[in-house]
């Protein structure tokens, strides 16, 4: 004891040339304010205050799927027997995690109607990266090595043709047609020996179900080539259609968007992926498996056609928990409501705009969960952007929706208002969407220095980027 004692003294007494640091790097003041907790409560209360969130404001990010996440399934994901387990605990002392997670395995493998999943991407884009990569190793496990391209529509998402790329492939661009659907004459044209498949979603990007799907496949399937699902839009269409039924081959899933995790940022994400039969043997490792009544992670030994393993020991495991608590809790016929009224508020508020005089991109087609709207006519006239809108809007309590996406619609936003938003918050959303067209149309300047009610006005987007500058 005495020992110790004198040891913490002589930590203690050190001088700056015991802990070799120069004299003058040392602070000899150190000048921190001593505030209240009153003060200081008020200070980061004021502050959470001014960020836009799911929990205070709506949130129409166009094909984001910003739903409200239920706290049950946060609380559920936090319980002490799964927070305070080590990653590496054997498996016979965390068969509760393990039942949890091979439950969530088979109840996606259903929804999506493939065969096997594999929970370990840690983020959408690595489960697309994950899925192409399982069409490349299938290819190769053929022996044809000539496919080495990817098709993949102009309103896909942006991040589809870095994951085809990054996998080693070369993109195809294909075309759409102006009512929304994948032209099928330049996809008999782009398809070739050489193609390895195609990456779309559906409802696409574009807010509309490519109504071809079937003949898609069966024109893909009959050259030797796979189907990618991009599983961004799964919220329209959950518990009703499975891409399985469609003909696709693989698929990722945004665990974060559409079974109950906030997201922004930069995560917390997990893009679990499903695949077909064929492609069973090149899932991601680990995944889980039951034997007995038991649970365990598999190896890399029992799956030697693996792609690998893409994260840390089994994935995000606490945005996993937070899908598998979502998923019970619903049941089937919960998630169908999900689409249900992921779609009847996309398509009110669609005919809502349409009705104050706002442009639709696909006026005769019925929204899918989200849908875009061009301002198109307000620039024309008046000047006034996409982003001059979407800038306004954050004046009124009101995230902007997606600007300039897809790019092949002019001044477009792209709004998803998910299923979880009242009639109340929709028809607030349209009378400030109201206001914006008459103050675009009356006072356009207004809007083009827009925000003019918040701490930050409008910047140079550009130079923000190279010079980045918190304020304070």
């Amino acid at each position: 004891m005495e020992e110790t004692i004198f040891a913490c003294q002589h930590v203690r007494e050190q001088s700056p040339a015991d802990v070799m640091i120069p004299t003058h790097l040392l602070r000899t003041d150190l000048p921190l304010p001593n505030p209240a907790e009153l003060e200081v409560l008020r200070h980061y209360t004021r502050l959470s205050q001014k960020n836009f969130s799911i929990d205070t404001n709506f949130y129409p990010l166009g094909s984001c799927t910003m739903k409200y996440n239920p706290r049950i399934a946060h609380e559920l994901a936090t319980l002490p027997g799964f927070s305070r387990l080590h990653p590496q605990t054997p498996a016979p002392a965390a068969q509760g995690l393990l039942h949890n997670l091979a439950e969530l395995q088979d109840w996606l493998a259903d929804l999506t109607g493939m065969a096997a999943v594999s929970l370990s991407p840690a983020a959408g884009a690595q489960g697309e990266l994950a899925g192409v990569a399982m069409i490349r190793a299938y290819h190769q496990a053929r022996g044809d090595h000539a496919r080495q391209r990817i098709l993949i529509p102009q309103a896909a998402h942006g991040t589809n043709p870095a994951s085809a790329r990054m996998a080693g492939f070369t993109v195809t661009e294909l075309p759409n047609l102006p009512d929304g659907d994948l032209d099928l004459g330049a996809l008999r044209d782009a398809l070739g020996p050489d193609v390895a498949g195609i990456m779309l979603t559906n409802p696409s990007t574009l807010g509309v179900f490519e109504r071809q799907i079937r003949e898609v496949a069966a024109l893909v399937h009959a050259a030797g080539a796979l189907l990618y699902y991009d599983g961004a839009n799964l919220n329209a269409i959950l518990g009703r259609v499975k891409p399985g039924e469609m003909g696709f081959d693989v698929m990722h899933l945004n665990l974060h968007k559409t079974f109950a995790t906030p997201h922004g940022g930069g995560g917390p994400g997990s893009g679990a992926v499903a695949v077909a039969p064929r492609l069973v043997p090149y899932l991601p490792v680990p995944r889980i498996v039951g034997e007995a009544g038991a649970y365990r992670w598999e190896t890399l030994a029992e799956r030697p056609q693996t792609i690998g393993q893409l994260s840390a020991y089994g994935g995000n495991i606490a945005v996993l928990l937070r899908a598998h608590a979502y998923i019970r809790r619903l049941g089937h016929a919960g998630l169908r409501r999900v689409s249900a009224y992921a779609a009847l508020n996309a398509n009110y508020l669609m005919q809502g705009l349409q009705r104050l005089g706002y442009q639709l991109a696909f006026p005769e087609r019925r929204a899918s969960h989200e849908f875009i709207i061009s301002v198109q006519d307000l620039q024309k006239a008046t000047g006034v952007r996409a982003l001059d809108v979407a800038k306004r809007l954050l004046d009124f309590g009101i995230h902007a929706p997606t600007i300039y996406f897809p790019q092949l619609v002019p001044e477009c936003l792209l709004i998803e208002p998910t299923e979880t938003e009242s009639k109340a918050t929709l028809d607030r959303f349209l009378e400030v969407m109201a206001q914006i067209r008459r103050e675009a149309l009356e006072e356009p300047e207004l809007l083009k220095n827009a925000p003019q009610n918040l701490p930050v006005q409008r910047v140079d987007e550009t130079l923000a980027a190279r010079r980045l500058q918190v304020a304070e």
